[in-house]
C-alpha cells in the first residue's frame, strides 16, 4: 500500500471519521478547520442502520453508548398538551436507539484521532485556493502558507466551499424542500419528558421538544413555505436578534407551550436556524479533490440519515483509497459507485410525505392523528419496528485492510 498524504477540510463528524480510518492504516492526514476550536455545539443527531455497524468496526460502540441520549419513544400531542399517539424507539422510528448530541460525537471522533502520530489538526484556517500540479494538489491556506498533498477532501458541510470549486458552471447542487427550522435550548422543567414530542398547528407549522440532560430542553420550530424563498435567504444574513424576532412572529399564536419556548429565546446561548435542503450534485470528485459527508450528499435532517451516511461514506472512501492507493482516479470512481446507491436511497423524500409532515389546516392535523391512532391500534408501527433492522437493500462493503491498526 502506498502511504498517502491527505488534507481534510472540515472537523465535524465526517472529517475526523475519515482521519480515523486513514491514520489506522498509515496514511498521513491533516485536518483544517475554519473555527478557532472544535465546534461542539449543535442539536441531537442519531446513528441508524449500517452506521451502527461502522461504529462497531471503529471499536467506539461503548464510548458512544456512554454519551447516548435516552428517549423512551415519540409522542404526538394536541394543543392542550394531551398525548394522542405514542410510538416506541427503533431503527426506522422517529427516535432511534443511538441518539447522541452532535457535540458529544464530534468530541469522541476528535479525541480518537488528535493524538495519533499520523493526524494533525489546524484550527482557525481555511483552504484559500489550490492548484493541481503533476501528481500533487498544492494548497494555499488562509494564513498565506502552502503545502502539497496527494488528495484534498472537502468535508466542510452542506455549504461547502470545496464543492463550489469542482462543480461545473451552472450546476444545481441543492434540492430545496421549502422547509425552514430553528432550534435552541431552554431551561428544563419537570413536565419536559424524555419522549421526542411532536406538536403541529395550522399553517404547516410544527414544534418539536426533546430533553437531553437534566438542565436543558431542546426546542425546534419548523415550517413549510414554498412561496417566499427570497425572504428567508435575506433572514439568514440578518443579525441573530432579527432572526429570533422572525421566529417569535411566526409562532406566537401556535398554542401548546409556545409562549414559554419563545420566551427562552431571550437567554439561550445555543440558537441556530437554517433552510433545510438536500445536496444532490452528481459530481463528488474532480482530479485530486473529493467531497465527503454533507458536502457531497447532505440528505437533510428530514431523513434522519445525515450522520449515518457521513460515517459510512468515510469508511468507504478510506477503504477505496487504501485498496487503490496507487490509482486515485480508480479509488474515487469506486467510492462514487459504491456509495451512490445508498445516498440515493437515503435522499428519498416524496412530496406526499412532505405534505403529510406539515398539514395546512386543523382538520388535516386531526385526520393525521386519527390515522396514527388507528395504525397503533392495529399494531402496525410495532410490527414494522421489529423488522426494521435491515430495511436497506444496500450492503455494507468490507475492506480487510481497515480491520486492524497496522502501526500497533
Amino acid at each position: 500500500m502506498k502511504s498517502l498524504k491527505v488534507l481534510i477540510s472540515g472537523a465535524g463528524c465526517a472529517g475526523p471519521a475519515l482521519a480515523f480510518w486513514l491514520a489506522r492504516v498509515g496514511h498521513r492526514v491533516t485536518v483544517v478547520e475554519r473555527n478557532t476550536s472544535l465546534r461542539t455545539s449543535g442539536a441531537q443527531i442519531d446513528i441508524r442502520n449500517q452506521g451502527v455497524e461502522i461504529i462497531k468496526r471503529m471499536d467506539l460502540l461503548e464510548k458512544i453508548r456512554e454519551k447516548l441520549v435516552y428517549e423512551k419513544g415519540a409522542q404526538f400531542i394536541n394543543s392542550a398538551g394531551e398525548v394522542t399517539v405514542t410510538l416506541g424507539t427503533g431503527n426506522q422510528a422517529a427516535t432511534s436507539e443511538y441518539e447522541i448530541m452532535r457535540g458529544d460525537l464530534v468530541n469522541i471522533l476528535y479525541n480518537e484521532t488528535k493524538d495519533h502520530d499520523n493526524v494533525k489538526y489546524i484550527f482557525g484556517e481555511t483552504v484559500e485556493r489550490y492548484d493541481e500540479k503533476d501528481d500533487k494538489v498544492v494548497v494555499q491556506f488562509s494564513d498565506g502558507s502552502h503545502d502539497s498533498f496527494d488528495l484534498l477532501v472537502g468535508a466542510d458541510g452542506q455549504g461547502s466551499h470545496i464543492r463550489s470549486t469542482i462543480l461545473p458552471p451552472g450546476s444545481n447542487e441543492y434540492r430545496k424542500l421549502g422547509v425552514y427550522i430553528a432550534y435552541w435550548f431552554i431551561p428544563h422543567i419537570e413536565t419536559d419528558t424524555n419522549y421526542f414530542t411532536f406538536y403541529s398547528c395550522p399553517g404547516r407549522r410544527s414544534i418539536l421538544r426533546r430533553w437531553h440532560e437534566h438542565s436543558d430542553t431542546q426546542v425546534y420550530c419548523v415550517f413549510k413555505d414554498t412561496c417566499n424563498p427570497d425572504k428567508f435567504d435575506e433572514l439568514m444574513k440578518a443579525p441573530v436578534e432579527t432572526q429570533k424576532k422572525f421566529w417569535v412572529e411566526k409562532f406566537h399564536d401556535a398554542g401548546w407551550e409556545t409562549s414559554r419556548f419563545l420566551a427562552g429565546l431571550d437567554n439561550t446561548t445555543n440558537f441556530y436556524c437554517q433552510e433545510i435542503v438536500q445536496v444532490t450534485t452528481d459530481t463528488w470528485s474532480r482530479g485530486r479533490v473529493v467531497l465527503l459527508g454533507d458536502a457531497a450528499h447532505c440528505p437533510s435532517p428530514m431523513t434522519g440519515l445525515g450522520t449515518t451516511s457521513s460515517l459510512i461514506g468515510a469508511y468507504v472512501l478510506a477503504g477505496e483509497l487504501t485498496q487503490n492507493s496507487d490509482d486515485l482516479p480508480l479509488a474515487l470512481k469506486r467510492y462514487d459507485e459504491t456509495l451512490r446507491p445508498l445516498v440515493n436511497e437515503a435522499q428519498e423524500i416524496s412530496s406526499f410525505n412532505l405534505r403529510l409532515m406539515f398539514p395546512q389546516s386543523q382538520w388535516a392535523i386531526n385526520a393525521r392523528l386519527a390515522a396514527l391512532r388507528f395504525l397503533c391500534w392495529l399494531g402496525i408501527p410495532s410490527f414494522l419496528e421489529r423488522f426494521a433492522n435491515d430495511t436497506s437493500p444496500w450492503k455494507m462493503p468490507h475492506y480487510p485492510a481497515l480491520d486492524k491498526d497496522e502501526k500497533s
